[in-house]
């Protein structure tokens, strides 16, 4: 009815029908059936008021009845017969397809779905819950979120990477920081934390963040968790870890905001070599642009504000919290865990076990499931790094592990003379690696004694026989307690004593 009044309103100063039709108000016949009724009812005379929407729907249709046309009623929906089941459907959270779908499976309906989508509207209406505008003191808090970035180059290996940009902004001053990165990770989300209060020069009470999972394992209404490096770092600084409720992003709303500037207003038309120069840009242009804007909420600079907040934010600690990463570990048969494509070892006794990991920039920690430190290492860069330490190895791997080479020759000497000699002959195999025997040769003089085991070694060596088999053999049979017997003379030389001379006789010989 307010687009016949409103043809109305123009046919009194004068306006023809066809310029009426043309601006889009009503239909050239529908002007003609208005102008005729407005003649009778005297409504084209401009010192009248207009009549009101429901006397003119009342005359309109008694014109209508009286020519014999349709009556004019009201626009209804086909829907409103169902208005009460498709209200509880909707607010059950069933999408409106499937409502379309039921009333024409169930209920015989013949519209279409667009029918559908605008009988949900005014459902979708009553929906909107009430909010407030949140006020913050100075230094109370700060928002913090990750945003999409650009892709640029990286230099190492010349290909395109995807970036986010990490945005924390103050609550009272509208100040930010932004920084860009290559991924999401725990580290890099606290590392982002220590540049920008660094930034800032100090520390806010609270920071109020989503539920990302680099800073909270269990995202609930009720009682989040937050990650445990992620924690350190917050008592490290002395601020607050406050999560939003989950898919309820207009409590962090101001950083929400910042979010979308920088992707409206700083990364278009903008060109980025590299990650590095990504950075540089977002420094100046938070310094340049963001923080001497007119706020549209404040109406005032963020760093006009910011100077004011400066002077209330609390003091950065004196050594800052490590960069950490905490995670679970199985214990390997080989007594080592996996972290980061790296091993590294811990006590035999806890293999089977699950341990707590700790990773610093510099170093590895593992806990136990009582939180005893049980081992540290330097952390490796390179995939495939392990670092283990002899003392975590089983004793009979230990006591392996230690019989070297060198150990073996040194033992063997501290036997006698003719277990030295034997066991050089065995390394100096150029075949086999005779370094177990060796090593199996030395155990029999903890089973015998030495002084058997260099007897036997003598009597090896005066037969030329280099076999740890042998020596076992004589050993346990008592065969180097057995007196050797004094070999008769050869055959050859039996009755001629006359070219027999003792060892120790002196021969002179006359060369003339």
């Amino acid at each position: 009815m307010h687009e016949y009044r409103e043809a109305l309103y123009r046919m009194r100063r004068g306006e023809r029908d066809r310029q009426i039709s043309r601006d889009g108000v009503l239909g050239r016949h529908k002007l003609s059936i208005l102008r005729v009724l407005a003649q009778q009812q005297g409504w084209l005379e401009p010192t009248l008021a207009l009549p009101p929407e429901a006397q003119l729907l009342q005359a309109l249709q008694a014109y209508k009845r009286a020519q014999g046309g349709p009556v004019i009623r009201p626009q209804s929906s086909s829907l409103e017969p169902y208005a009460d089941m498709i209200e509880q459907w909707f607010n059950q959270g069933v999408q409106g397809v499937a409502i379309h779908a039921a009333l024409q499976r169930n209920h015989g309906f013949a519209g279409h779905y667009s029918a559908v989508r605008r009988f949900l509207r005014r459902f979708k209406g009553t929906k909107v819950e009430p909010t407030m505008i949140l006020d913050f003191a100075p230094a109370e808090a700060a928002q913090v979120d990750f945003g999409a970035g650009p892709q640029v180059r990286d230099p190492d290996s010349g290909q395109m990477v995807r970036t986010w940009f990490f945005v924390m902004t103050l609550c009272f001053s509208r100040h930010q920081y932004v920084e860009f990165v290559l991924d999401q990770s725990s580290e890099t989300w606290q590392r982002c934390h220590h540049h920008a209060l660094r930034h800032f020069g100090g520390v806010v009470r609270r920071v109020i963040i989503d539920n990302p999972k680099c800073a909270i394992t269990r995202a609930v209404f009720d009682d989040p968790q937050v990650q445990r490096a992620y924690a350190e770092c917050a008592q490290g600084y002395g601020f607050v870890v406050s999560p939003c409720p989950p898919a309820d992003a207009a409590k962090k709303g101001i950083v929400e905001s910042g979010v979308k500037y920088v992707k409206g207003n700083f990364l278009p038309l903008r060109q980025f070599v590299d990650l590095h120069d990504l950075n540089r840009q977002a420094r100046q242009w938070v310094m340049e642009v963001a923080g001497r804007r007119i706020h549209g909420s404040t109406r005032e600079q963020p760093l006009a504000l910011f100077e004011l907040e400066r002077a209330t934010l609390l003091p950065l600690p004196e050594r800052a919290p490590d960069v950490c990463c905490w995670v679970k570990a199985a214990v390997h048969r080989d007594t080592h865990v996996q972290f980061n494509y790296g091993l590294y070892s811990v006590p035999f006794r806890l293999i089977g076990t699950q341990v707590h990991v700790r990773a610093t920039s510099a170093m590895v920690e593992v806990f136990d499931a009582d939180h005893q430190l049980v081992a540290s290492h330097v952390r490796g860069r390179k995939r495939g790094y392990r670092s283990s330490v002899d003392d975590h190895l089983p004793p009979a791997a230990q006591a392996w592990k230690m019989r070297t080479p060198r150990y073996c020759l040194e033992q063997a000497q501290a036997v006698g003379p003719a277990c030295l000699a034997l066991v050089e002959r065995m390394f100096a195999d150029r075949v086999l690696d005779r370094l177990r025997g060796v090593q199996g040769l030395l155990r029999l003089a903890d089973q015998f004694g030495t002084d058997r085991l260099e007897v036997a070694c003598k009597r090896m060596h005066e037969a030329d026989i280099v076999s740890v088999r042998t020596a076992r053999l004589m050993l346990e049979k008592g065969l180097d307690q057995v007196p050797q017997p004094i070999a008769p003379p050869s055959p050859v030389y039996q009755g001629k004593s006359r070219f027999y001379r003792p060892a120790t006789a002196q021969q002179s010989f006359d060369l003339h």
